[in-house]
């Protein structure tokens, strides 16, 4: 038999993987308690404290320390009330999981009772047992998350990343809950201070203004499930997961046969590889739900899935119909001056990127050559929009290659060719190259903006008209942190005194990208980094970008002076065999493997 605090242990792998799980544990418990005002306060991301209070029933002092044992629950008392349960929590394994890897103290009072309990545990050792005056409900501060586990906490990523699964956790509950009074606070600043409200409302508060403007509600009620929440419009769709929430019995889940059921409603209306925002609510009676799958309790089981998916479907196509977010016929319409969502063109979206090629082209010729003028004037230092990646000449390119070969005139004249607009092949003295042209990108751009974040000196291509940044609070406290090297590439971003960014200029040498799109992506990966972002961070953003920004290379026919430019940058790089990712970019084949390959 393991000894109780190994077990504990043990059970804290599952249980809590990081402080974003202390974070869901002790706020579900809130909730459970009846709680009508829940606060969490958080210190360097949850690794030095973590504390939620609330103003819920308490505990007595017989249960507060009954909750530190293993498997110990006021939810459920035997097996089939497991098919009734409507509270978050049941398993009885959280207090004396988190106990078991930090040191916790917990402050409780129950209103029938003058005098308060306050614990404290280390290691799942009783350190203190005592009466103290205190406030009805409940407090726990959790510190030093896996003090005694130094290999498990060596595994927390950084700060702002497991700051953003924190506040995750929190935009989960909160959404559950909108009439519960919400209050977050992180290294001594208050980040949420969420009124009782509706759930458009709570949306809105946690997701920014600029939601507003997007949501549609939608609601089905059947004798099987009851459906309601909240779906967005879809040309706010992003090409970043992360706002699609489905809830059951007010329980986060994930599912992808459900998301599956969202993204077939919104069939043809959003681009490929980009999804839409939802907030959805299914009322289901529990017996037709197994909800002990995982630890976690994030996966569920249904009785009859098929169904769910065809009334989720349905409920989300008639919300777009009656919200006329689907195209309907007008035959009295010229489409050829209608955008592929099927909202008509207008002047706001004079850009050009709904627009018919003709009409995309005349704008382009109206204001060619106007903005590059007008900031060349005004600032002296933005690049000309039209200045693209090979902008060198080739005597400075030729300068930088001597790493090709001692020899630099041996290859002045070479050959080279494009196969299925993917791959170059180059003619080499007793042999060809084979180069595919994304890589070669990815290795030149990310050569191009390591150096940028090394000199600071990125060189931005302002815009027209400045675009607002959507994204959401929680993605900010991302933004912020990577906010000096977004700079140094050529971003330009400010703050309105409403607290948004707007994108005022681009890297040039991009492309056509949008500034959305491209922010939101590395956003996106950053967040998403298996490792740390500590000693690589400028060189992870450089990455990213460049990854992002070679996609357009993928497959595009080059011109020939594009392909002799890409051929010479590339051996002009700092690395002309191996992209940024660590993969392959060209093969060189002599007069023997070629004989080979056709014999």
């Amino acid at each position: 038999m393991l000894p109780d605090a190994i077990a504990n242990q043990i059970a804290a792998g599952e249980v809590v993987q990081r402080p974003a799980s202390v974070v869901k544990e002790l706020m579900e418990n809130s909730i459970d308690a009846g709680a009508s005002f829940v606060q969490l306060i958080v210190k360097e991301a949850g690794k030095v404290s973590i504390q939620v209070i609330d103003d819920g029933k308490g505990m007595s002092p017989q249960d507060a320390l009954m909750s530190f044992e293993r498997h110990a629950t006021s939810k459920i008392s035997k097996a089939e009330d497991l098919f009734a349960i409507r509270t978050m929590g049941f398993r009885g394994e959280a207090l004396a999981s988190i106990a078991s890897v930090a040191q916790v103290e917990l402050k409780t009072r129950r209103e029938e009772d003058e005098l308060g309990r306050l614990l404290r545990m280390e290691a799942s050792v009783l350190k203190e047992n005592e009466q103290i005056a205190a406030p009805k409900g409940t407090s726990i501060l959790v510190k030093n998350l896996f003090y005694n586990i130094p290999a498990r906490r060596n595994f927390l990523k950084s700060n702002p990343v497991e700051m953003r699964h924190i506040l995750d956790e929190f935009q989960r509950i909160a959404l559950a809950n909108p009439e519960i009074k919400f209050s977050l606070i992180q290294n001594e600043q208050e980040t949420y201070a969420l009124p009782v409200e509706k759930l458009g409302k709570r949306i809105v508060d946690l997701f920014g203004k600029t939601y507003r403007e997007q949501l549609a509600a939608c609601e089905e009620n059947t004798n099987y499930v009851s459906i309601k929440g909240y779906v967005g419009r879809p040309e706010y769709a992003k090409k970043t997961r992360g706002e699609q929430f489905f809830f059951v019995n007010n329980r986060f889940i994930k599912s992808s046969y459900l998301h599956h059921a969202v993204m077939s409603a919104y069939e043809r209306l959003v681009p490929e590889g980009t999804f839409p925002f939802y907030v959805l609510f299914l009322t289901i009676d529990p017996s037709h739900i197994d909800i002990n799958v995982h630890p976690t309790k994030t996966e569920i089981k249904f009785d009859d899935e098929r169904s769910i998916y065809a009334i989720l479907q349905a409920a989300i196509r008639k919300t777009l119909s009656l919200n006329h977010l689907i195209p309907s016929l007008d035959f009295d319409a010229n489409v050829n001056f209608r955008n592929p969502s099927g909202a008509p063109s207008s002047i706001s979206s004079f850009s050009g990127a709904n627009s018919p090629r003709p009409v995309q082209e005349a704008w382009k010729k109206l204001y060619e050559g106007l903005n590059d003028n007008i900031e060349a004037f005004e600032r002296g230092n933005v690049a000309d929009p039209s200045t693209n990646l090979f902008s060198e000449t080739s005597t400075t390119i030729q300068s930088k290659a001597n790493t090709w070969t001692a020899d630099s005139s041996s290859h002045t004249n070479f050959q080279v060719i494009q196969i299925l607009n993917k791959y170059l092949v180059v003619t080499l003295s007793g042999g060809m190259l084979l180069i595919d042209q994304k890589k070669a990108y990815q290795r030149i751009l990310f050569d191009q903006f390591s150096e940028n974040l090394v000199k600071k000196n990125g060189v931005s291509q302002q815009l027209l008209f400045p675009q607002i940044l959507r994204i959401n609070p929680a993605d900010s406290v991302l933004l912020e942190e990577i906010l000096v090297d977004i700079t140094d590439l050529g971003f330009g971003l400010t703050k309105d005194v409403e607290e948004n960014y707007w994108i005022q200029g681009v890297p040039a040498g991009i492309g056509e990208e949008d500034g959305q799109n491209l922010l939101e992506g590395i956003l996106e990966q950053v967040k998403n980094e298996a490792s740390d972002l500590g000693q690589n961070h400028s060189e992870k953003i450089a990455r990213i970008l460049a990854n992002r920004t070679a996609i357009r290379y993928q497959t595009k026919k080059l011109l020939s002076e594009e392909m002799s430019a890409l051929v010479e940058q590339l051996f002009a790089s700092t690395n002309p065999s191996y992209s940024p990712n660590g993969e392959i970019i060209s093969r060189q084949l002599n007069e023997a493997e070629i004989g080979q390959l056709i014999g």
